[in-house]
């Protein structure tokens, strides 16, 4: 009992010292999992606070485990080479944690990105447990991508993998 009580104590504590979003100077890092359709990879986003409810920042996706690659309408390509499988962006939230005021460890942000492979929206949520340490997950989807048929059939397909929705999901760090 006396441990359950202890237990209770430290998680209450901890839940209080944290908060997802304070502002200008604001400086979140994030890695975790990107999980999409053919493909699965590494993420990592970096925001910086401009304002009480704007950020811009970078992120970037690595896919791994994508050896062949099946496209509906140009077949298998194969082995994707390294600039197809990464994508970098720069992006723009605004966060919304203090407008929809639900918890102060709690945040949501909607935010736009342009990549190396598309322009897109994000939409994005973060939790901290303590001022250093949070989870994170983020929707996204491009807006304007490449045309395929300006590209050759093998490298069209390559394309595709960086311009669908995608889910990442991970730790979230106070910096």
């Amino acid at each position: 009992m006396k441990n359950l009580l202890i237990f209770i104590f430290l998680l209450n504590s901890t839940l209080f010292f944290g908060q997802a979003y304070s502002g200008a100077g604001d400086i979140k890092f994030g890695v975790g999992a990107n999980i999409q359709s053919d493909a699965t990879g590494i993420a990592a986003t970096l925001d910086y606070g401009l304002g009480e409810n704007i950020s811009i920042g970078l992120s970037g996706v690595y896919l791994l485990g994508v050896e062949d690659y099946e496209s509906d309408t140009l077949g298998v390509v194969e082995n994707p080479a390294f600039g197809d499988r990464l994508d970098l962006r720069a992006r723009f939230n605004a966060h919304l944690g203090n407008v929809i005021n639900v918890d102060e460890n709690f945040d949501v942000y909607p935010g736009l990105d342009l990549g190396t492979k598309n322009f897109g929206a994000h939409l994005g949520a973060r939790y901290f447990f303590t001022s250093g340490l949070g989870v994170f997950t983020e929707f996204s989807i491009p807006l304007a991508k490449y045309n395929n048929e300006d590209f050759a059939p093998n490298v069209a397909a390559r394309k595709e993998l960086n311009n669908q929705f995608n889910f990442m999901i991970g730790a979230s760090f106070n910096i």
